[in-house]
Parts: structure tokens; sequence; C-alpha cells
């Protein structure tokens, strides 16, 4: 298979080439003057290399802006339109395309149904209120034209994806090591999370399950409290975790984000991923922490 990607250096990107089977080729789609087997992409100037990309057989989108850090509406503005108008130009690239490919695998993440306290969230669970919703209902939607054309499209509503060397577990690391870690405001909030390997192997699987199509949950079948997930990743460094951080606290540093994130309660199980014959490496979140942090 040709395997179209785009966000191929990031943290799950570079994971996802890693794992491919021998044999694929991969395009990667890029901003700065390609290389070899790279495609030139603008999705702010609406542009893509067409003549560079030859033929697709896959294509697998992960670009879009970090949502870490404190929303400025200049910040809010780029997480929208990394999203949607990435989405939205590749999606309408390969729609056409003769042949198109036959399958789109669209990031999108858990953050679309919203702060809901202990309700047990599927993929037909409707869309949340708030920011982090909004943008997740126009991510998706624009990856529309290609499931028009006839493509597979999968929308990845990716949970907390946890590795080592990126993302957010990284982030924690360092106060963890110190014996700071500390769960944050009442520490009740659910946490959806997935092992990078789990990530990634998913991909792999919804690639080639032709029958799976619209959203699908990219998270572990086994969600926990914040406060759960704090002391488990305590206990796995043998490290204390007395502290919390409270929610005003929170709210003052990082402002809206605290809300739409940091307290958010998502309760997410990936149904469609386990009907779909999926099985995960690592269901339980000490388990996961241990593979995780082992790892080379």
């Amino acid at each position: 298979m040709r395997l179209l990607i785009s966000g191929a250096s990031g943290l799950i990107g570079s994971a996802l080439v890693r794992a491919l089977p021998a044999g694929w080729e991969v395009a990667r789609l890029v901003r700065r003057s390609p290389g070899a087997g790279e495609v030139r992409w603008d999705p702010d100037g609406g542009t893509i290399d067409v003549g560079a990309m030859g033929r697709i057989d896959a294509a697998v989108h992960l670009a879009g802006e970090s949502i870490a850090g404190r929303w400025s509406e200049e910040k809010k503005q780029r997480i929208r339109n990394s999203r949607v108008q990435g989405t939205s130009l590749l999606a309408r690239t390969l729609a056409g395309m003769s042949p198109a490919p036959g399958v789109l695998l669209s990031a999108s993440a858990v953050g679309i149904y919203g702060d809901r306290g202990d309700e047990v969230l599927t993929e037909d669970s409707p869309p949340g209120t708030g920011f982090l919703p909004e943008v997740g209902r126009a991510w998706e939607q624009a990856a529309q034209p290609a499931a028009e054309a006839g493509i597979r499209v999968v929308c990845l509503r990716m949970g907390v994806v946890l590795a080592r060397e990126g993302g957010a577990l990284a982030r924690m690391l360092p106060l963890f090591r110190l014996g700071l870690g500390a769960r944050l405001g009442s520490g009740r909030q659910w946490m959806s999370w997935i092992a990078l390997a789990d990530a990634t192997a998913a991909m792999l699987h919804l690639l080639q399950a032709d029958s799976v199509s619209g959203p699908v949950n990219l998270t572990a079948p086994n969600p926990v409290t914040n406060r759960e997930f704090t002391l488990t990743l305590a206990r796995v460094l043998r490290r204390p975790a007395l502290l919390s951080v409270p929610a005003l606290a929170l709210r003052v540093v990082f402002g809206e984000m605290a809300d739409e994130a940091l307290l958010a309660s998502t309760r997410v199980v990936p149904r469609r991923l386990l009907d779909s014959g999926f099985s995960f490496q690592h269901a339980e979140l000490e388990a996961a922490l241990r593979a995780v942090l082992q790892s080379p």
C-alpha cells in the first residue's frame, strides 16, 4: 500500500510510520520544501502539490495545532483553523483523485463530547457544548467531501495518548518523579486514555477494517478518574502523590482551557473498535503505564 500521512513527524504519526508493515510506502505531507517521499501542502493557502502525490491507496490525517497552554482568541482560531482548513483541503483533494484512495483516517478527539460527568460515552453519544465540541463537530464535518466521493472515512476520536517521549504524560513525568504529582481539582473527572502502541495498532486495524466508517473512539476500554490516574502513575514511579491543584488555580493559570480540557469529564469507551474485533494490548492503566515507561 501507498499511504499518505499528515503529521508524520509528530508523536503519533512517527510511531505509526515505525509500525507499518514491511513493503508499505509512505508519502508525507509537509509545509516546508519537500524532500524524497514528501509532498508539500499549505493548509492556510489551500494548496497541495497533487502532481507529487502519485497513487494513494489510503490516507491518515493527524496534523493540528496543540491545545496545550492558555487559550487566547488567536490561539483558539489557530486550533480551529489547523483542524478544519487542513481536513477540508485534504478531503477535497482526495475526493478529486482518480482513482481515489479507499480510506481516510482523519483525526478527531474525545473533546467533542464536552464535560459529561459520569455519563458513559460511545460513538452514538451526541456532541457536547463548548469550544472543543464545536471544533470537533466542524473538524469531522470537514472530512465529508471524501465520504461523499465514496472514500471510507473514519474519524478517530482520540483520548489522551500515553507515551514517554511526548504528549501529556511526558509533561507530567518531571513533577511526578520529584514527588510533586497532584490531582487536578476534585480529581473526580474522568480521563479517557490510550497507550501509544494501541493507538497505532488500532489505526493499522482500521485501515483494513472495510466495514468500519464514521466516528471511532480511539481510547482504552477502561477510562479512569483523574484521581485514579494520579495515584496510579505515582505508584508506578514509586513516588508519593499527596497534592492537589485547586480548580480555581487552574482557571487562573489556564483560563478557559482549564474547564474545557483539564477539569472536563469524558468517560469514553471504544465500542466500535471492540465490535470490529480489535484487541487491546494495554487495556488497564497500570499495566499500560509500566509498559510505556519501560519502552526503549
